[in-house]
């Protein structure tokens, strides 16, 4: 949230010009960076129409909480009105979504989507737009538990008049998800009356804003609800704008001899999984041929064992990139391809049948499986040579075949608190994005701690857990790993920092000495007692992560130095150049350290690194996170 006050303070801001200003400032200090000249643009032209309606209305002092983030996640609404019901006398608020728009009209059999001629991509329809941010709220705000009721949606295009939108009308409409127009400024008043009374709405905005976040719920854990029987999550913005135009792609591949190739990218926690699960839920539901694939074993050996758990037919939906070697062309409507950044240059290997060695790519293997193949990526988690998942060669294999590609790009995300800060902290530290490591200033949505021992971080994670949280450690593959285990022996302790010792995560698919087998070890409660390394982490998440830094990424005065040296991952071979070990070192760590739902704990084996990481890291002490 970047602004509290109430509707006549906001007022009185706005006639001053300090509002924006002030919107400006707390942007930059939540975000790290500067607001876009469009974002201040909308500020300046929607909130005053906001505040004189609120004004015209008789609602003083309701509470306007602008720019209110929403939990767990990186979305905003414009603003949320808080105040107390006229008739029950209960809080009572309404989510309000600002659009300067003076005309749209639906996508072309898709009235979810809407064309803006000021976009170059459909948009999604506002009334859909503000019912997804109140059902999510509903779903992790305390304060709404029991209490549906008392929150509504609304989407203001103050600029707008109803023969512009009239189509947008399409799209039906409740509570939390109402359209008004400039046209019906009158019917707005009447609706914000009807839900907020003419009295000060402080305490119910204390409500909303202490309301406890309920724990999100997990990709694997609702997997068999979500492909078996009904949606499970709350697609928000961008996510439906992906989830919509997917659906629609395969609309056309069914009604006509039409073929084309989509790719979304988000970097981590933006959703990609979830879409792809829902994605895999509707058309499992709607008897469309699909399949689900990725390049991890551990994703899709935990897909298979909890989605489909007491269903073979549910199994048999989650395949690998390389079982489509022999696949015929078009033999599928839709394949989607989670984790699309560890497709490998070929599917062939060293136990692959000489008739199966196409020399064909792996991408156009994948390509050619359906009419509708969907590869959702973040280039940033390429952690292995060979792996070449990119939207440049996915799209350079679609053009080389002439088909059309559409790249959807998710800007929200979901993990680490939705905290953009600490996301653009990690890849600034790591030096994934230009202008080097900066200091941390917690945005209390996401805590991260530096600990100098891994002692301390153990003993850290235990506390969190024994108030209910889930915690991992992980830590780059500096450590040798023991993989051939004798019967009834125990998991070795490869893993040596000083006195303290633990092994990793068992290696394989059989339980071990009461822990879990490889595959499930981000989601088995028993996979604390180990330290995972990249290839079990990638793709999941949990509350807390610790993370510890080896040798092979250490600070050294004024930049990082990678030592291929102290890696003991099998992966790189001598032909693996220092340049890609260095890149693949840090992508490595760039997974492990945006694993954390609430915090992260970093402990680094090297005391030059550590120093440098407490410099960054401001503030003793151990900071609660912001729950």
């Amino acid at each position: 949230m970047l602004f509290r006050d109430s509707a006549y303070a906001v007022a009185a801001e706005i006639m001053s010009g300090s509002l924006f200003f002030r919107l400006t400032e707390q942007f930059m200090h939540a975000h790290r960076h500067k607001p876009g000249a469009a974002e201040i643009r909308s500020w300046e032209r929607s909130l005053p129409a906001l505040a004189n309606v609120l004004v015209d209305a008789g609602l003083d002092e309701v509470e306007v909480m602008l720019e209110y983030a929403l939990p767990l996640n990186s979305r905003r609404a414009d603003a949320v009105l808080a105040g107390v019901h006229p008739k029950t006398g209960e809080p009572s608020y309404v989510v309000v979504e600002l659009k300067q728009w003076s005309q749209a009209e639906p996508e072309d059999g898709v009235p979810l989507l809407c064309r803006v001629d000021a976009y170059s991509r459909p948009a999604l329809n506002p009334i859909e737009q503000v019912r997804g941010y109140c059902d999510y709220l509903v779903s992790f705000n305390g304060a709404l538990d029991g209490h549906t009721e008392r929150i509504a949606g609304v989407s203001y295009l103050h600029n707008a008049t109803e023969f512009g939108v009239s189509g947008l009308y399409e799209v039906e409409q409740n509570l939390r998800g109402m359209l008004f127009t400039g046209e019906r400024r009158g019917e707005f008043i009447k609706f914000l009356t009807s839900r907020l009374a003419p009295a000060p709405g402080v305490e119910a905005a204390d409500s909303l804003l202490a309301g406890k976040v309920r724990p999100s719920k997990q990709l694997i854990s609702v997997a068999a609800q979500e492909v078996r029987e009904r949606e499970q999550f709350v697609l928000l913005g961008d996510q439906r704008v992906a989830y919509e135009m997917v659906l629609r792609a395969v609309q056309r591949a069914q009604t006509s001899d039409h073929k084309e190739v989509l790719v979304v990218s988000g970097g981590p926690g933006t959703g990609k999984s979830v879409i792809a699960l829902s994605l895999l839920g509707e058309l499992y539901r709607r008897d469309v041929p699909a399949l689900h694939a990725t390049g991890s074993s551990a994703f899709t050996k935990t897909m298979r064992k909890i989605a489909g758990a007491r269903r073979r037919e549910v199994q048999d939906l989650f395949k690998y990139f390389n079982s489509f070697m022999t696949a015929e062309k078009n033999c599928l409507d839709v394949l989607i391809c989670d984790e699309a950044h560890r497709i490998r240059e070929t599917s062939a290997n060293r136990y692959t049948a000489a008739a199966h060695r196409t020399g064909k790519a792996q991408v156009e293997e994948l390509i050619d499986a359906a009419r509708v193949p969907v590869f959702l990526l973040d280039e940033h988690q390429v952690v292995r040579p060979g792996e070449m998942g990119t939207v440049a060669e996915i799209k350079a294999a679609a053009a080389h075949k002439g088909l059309a590609c559409r790249v959807i790009s998710l800007d929200s995300q979901f993990r680490c608190g939705g905290s953009d800060a600490y996301l653009r902290w990690v890849v600034q530290l790591l030096g994934l994005e230009p202008g080097g490591p900066v200091s941390w200033e917690p945005d209390g949505r996401f805590a991260l701690e530096v600990v100098d021992s891994p002692e301390q971080l153990e003993d850290f994670l235990s506390a969190r857990q024994a108030e209910g949280y889930g915690a991992r450690i992980s830590a780059g593959y500096c450590w040798k790993w023991t993989t051939k285990i004798l019967p009834g022996q125990a998991l070795p302790t490869d893993v040596v920092i000083g006195e303290w010792s633990r092994p990793w995560n068992v290696y394989g698919e059989r339980s071990v000495a009461g822990a879990p087998p490889a595959a499930l070890w981000a989601t088995d409660p028993s996979g604390f007692g180990q330290v995972g390394c990249v290839y079990t982490a990638q793709g999941f998440e949990y509350d807390w992560s610790g993370v510890i830094l080896g040798p092979d990424l250490v600070w050294r005065e004024d930049r990082w130095v990678t030592d291929r040296t102290a890696s003991k991952d099998p992966v790189f071979k001598r032909s693996t150049s220092d340049a890609d070990v260095d890149r693949l070192i840090r992508n490595t760590y760039k997974v492990l350290l945006t694993r954390g739902m609430v915090g992260t704990v970093v402990y680094s084996t090297d005391a030059e690194t550590r120093v440098r990481l407490h410099e960054l890291v401001s503030g003793p002490g151990v900071r609660e996170p912001a729950v």
